[in-house]
C-alpha cells in the first residue's frame, strides 16, 4: 500500500494531477468525506460524452483513493426540472411533444411510452449503462431535490442575499437581458410551465417571490418545495453549495462561467469546488457533437462493435485535446486498449503501472488480455473472406493459434462478433478495389511466387521480410507497395502489417486473393 501510495502521489498521469488538487483542498479544509459531481442535462438522449464525463471523474476518484483513506462519493446531477426549451429531432412523433414546450422535462410525456416522462426516460437510458458499466454513483433528480426540500436552505440564503447573486450575474448579461432577468425561475401553478418572468418583489423574510405570469396575473410563491428553480447558471453553483461538491468537471463551453458558478457558490457561503475542464468532442465533420441533433456515436452503438473497456480507455487519452468521435475510432481504441493491457502486466513497477490507462480504466484490477489477432486484422480477414458470422474468423483465428478458442479467450470471441458487425455496417459498403498498375503487377506476381514456394516458419516477422523484399528494390517510398497491397488485395487505402495478415489468412489462401487480383476478379466483385 506504501508503495502504491507513494507512486500515486508522483504519477504524472493527469488523473493523479487532478486528486492531488482535490488533496490539497481537503488538507487546507478537512471533511469527512469528498464529493465528486458530474451534471447531466436530460433534454436529449445520453451520448458517449455524457458517459466520458462520467468515467473520467470517476478515474480521478479512484486516483484520489489511491492517494487517500478519506471516503469519497461520485452524484450524478440530472438537471431534469428544467424546461422543455425546444423538441429534439431524435424523438419520435416530435410534433406530438410541442405543446409541452417550456415545461419540466419530467412533466413532458415520454414519446417512446415507455416511462413516466420525458426526463425519466432519458434518465433511465443513462443509468442502464452506468450500471451495466459498473460504475459506483449516487443519481441525484433536480425535480425530487428541489421538491424534496434537499435543496430548501439554499434556496432560502438565495433569497435572503438575491441582491448580491443578481450582482454577479448581471455583469454578464447584454442591457435587454438585464431588464427582465432574474435568478429565480417560477413554475406557473396552473400551467406547469417554467417561466422566464421578471420579479415585482422578492422577499427576504418570507422567502418568497412575486411575478406578474405571460397573462399580467400577479402570483407569489414560496421559493421553497420545487415550486421555484434557478436558473441554470445560479443553479450551477448553488448545486455546488448545496451539495458540497469538492470537484465537478465539463467541457471547455462551460469554461466562460467558471467565475459564475464559483462566485454564486461562495456567495451562498461555500467554497466552490475544484474544477476540470475537457475538450470537446467531434463528429465525422469536425463539428461538436450535440444531444439535440443526435450527431454523435450512441453508447449502444459504440458496444454493437467493441467493449465498454475500450470505450473508457478512448476517454482517458489527452482529456484537453477536441477528439473525432466517429465510426472509425473504434478498431484502433479495441487494439491500442488491448496493447495497453499487455504493456501494464509486463510492466516491472508500479510507477509504470499508474501511468498505463489501464490502471485508470480497471482502478488497479486490470485483466490480462487474450486477444491473439488484433481487431483491425480480424476486419481484414473478414473483409476478404467475406466472413458474415464470428465462425468464420475462428476458422481463421485457430491456424494461427491453435490454442484459441472463444471459451478460452472470451474476449477475442467478443471482438470477433464485433468485428464482423463492423465488417457488414462499414468495411464492405466502403470497399473499393482497383486494377494494380504494370509495376505493381510486377510486384505481385513476385510475391505471389515467393509465397507459393515459402517454406518458412507462417509468423508475422518471416513473412513481412518476404513482402518488404519484394517491394524494397521497386518502390520509393516503400509505403507505396503497401499502399497498392491495401488497395488492390483489401479494396483500402489503408490496412494491417501485411505479413501479419499472410499469417492469419494463410499463405496459400493469400496466393489465391493475388491471382484474382491478378485476373482482375477482385474489381469485377465489386462492380458487380
Amino acid at each position: 500500500m506504501t508503495d502504491l501510495r507513494d507512486a500515486a502521489l508522483q504519477s504524472k498521469a493527469w488523473p493523479f494531477e487532478e486528486a492531488r488538487r482535490v488533496l490539497k483542498r481537503l488538507e487546507a479544509d478537512p471533511k469527512p468525506e469528498v464529493i465528486f459531481e458530474t451534471g447531466y442535462g436530460p433534454s436529449g438522449l445520453p451520448h458517449i460524452g455524457t458517459f466520458g464525463e462520467v468515467a473520467r471523474t470517476t478515474m480521478v476518484r479512484r486516483a484520489f483513493g489511491a492517494m487517500s483513506d478519506v471516503p469519497t462519493r461520485l452524484i450524478c446531477f440530472s438537471d431534469d426540472l428544467d424546461g422543455m426549451r425546444k423538441v429534439p429531432d431524435t424523438v419520435p412523433d416530435p410534433d406530438a411533444l410541442r405543446e409541452h414546450l417550456q415545461k419540466p422535462l419530467t412533466a413532458v410525456p415520454d414519446p417512446w411510452g415507455t416511462h413516466s416522462s420525458f426526463g425519466d426516460h432519458n434518465n433511465a437510458m443513462l443509468r442502464r449503462f452506468l450500471d451495466t458499466f459498473g460504475f459506483e454513483y449516487e443519481f441525484v433528480s433536480a425535480t425530487e431535490f428541489y421538491r424534496s426540500g434537499r435543496f430548501d436552505d439554499v434556496l432560502r440564503r438565495a433569497v435572503e442575499r438575491y441582491d448580491d447573486l443578481m450582482a454577479i450575474m448581471l455583469k454578464s448579461l447584454r442591457d435587454e437581458r438585464r431588464r427582465t432577468y432574474s435568478i429565480f425561475l417560477p413554475i406557473h401553478p396552473e400551467t406547469g410551465r417554467v417561466l422566464y418572468v421578471p420579479m415585482k418583489h422578492v422577499d427576504a423574510a418570507n422567502h418568497t417571490v412575486t411575478f406578474d405570469d405571460e397573462d399580467g396575473r400577479e402570483w407569489t410563491l414560496p421559493v421553497t418545495g420545487g415550486q421555484v428553480k434557478l436558473q441554470w447558471k445560479p443553479d450551477f453553483g448553488a448545486r455546488w453549495a448545496a451539495l458540497g461538491v469538492d470537484f465537478e468537471m465539463y467541457g471547455k463551453d462551460h469554461s466562460t462561467n467558471t467565475p459564475i458558478y464559483a462566485g454564486i457558490c461562495r456567495r451562498l457561503g461555500v467554497r466552490p469546488p475544484e474544477n476540470f475542464t475537457y475538450e470537446l468532442f467531434l463528429d465525422e465533420n469536425g463539428e461538436k457533437i450535440s444531444k439535440s441533433k443526435g450527431n454523435g456515436l450512441t453508447i449502444d452503438e459504440w458496444l454493437t462493435y467493441a467493449t465498454a473497456e475500450s470505450l473508457s480507455y478512448f476517454m482517458y487519452g489527452k482529456p484537453k485535446t477536441a477528439k473525432r468521435l466517429w465510426w472509425d475510432v473504434i478498431p484502433k481504441a479495441v487494439d491500442e486498449y488491448h496493447g495497453q493491457l499487455r504493456a501494464y502486466h509486463a510492466a516491472d513497477d508500479v510507477a509504470k503501472r499508474l501511468a498505463n490507462p489501464v490502471w485508470h480504466v480497471h482502478g488497479g484490477d486490470v485483466p490480462r488480455s487474450d486477444m491473439v489477432v488484433p481487431f483491425s486484422m480480424l476486419l481484414n480477414v473478414a473483409s476478404v473472406s467475406g466472413a458474415e458470422d464470428a465462425a468464420t474468423l475462428w476458422g481463421f483465428i485457430r491456424r494461427y493459434a491453435p490454442d484459441a478458442s472463444p471459451e478460452a479467450n472470451p474476449q477475442m470471441a467478443r471482438a470477433a462478433e464485433g468485428a464482423v458487425r463492423y465488417y457488414r455496417d462499414f468495411v464492405r459498403p466502403a470497399k473499393v478495389f482497383r486494377a494494380p498498375d504494370d509495376r505493381e503487377v510486377e510486384a505481385l506476381e513476385d510475391l505471389r511466387d515467393r509465397l507459393a514456394s515459402y517454406d518458412g516458419p507462417v509468423e508475422d516477422e518471416a513473412l513481412q521480410a518476404v513482402v518488404y523484399d519484394v517491394g524494397r528494390d521497386r518502390f520509393d517510398p516503400l509505403r507505396d507497395w503497401f499502399k497498392a497491397l491495401y488497395q488492390v488485395l483489401l479494396g483500402a487505402d489503408q490496412g494491417p502489417r501485411f505479413g501479419g495478415f499472410v499469417a492469419l489468412y494463410g499463405v496459400d489462401a493469400t496466393v489465391a486473393l493475388i491471382d484474382r487480383a491478378l485476373a482482375g476478379e477482385l474489381v469485377a466483385s465489386a462492380d458487380g
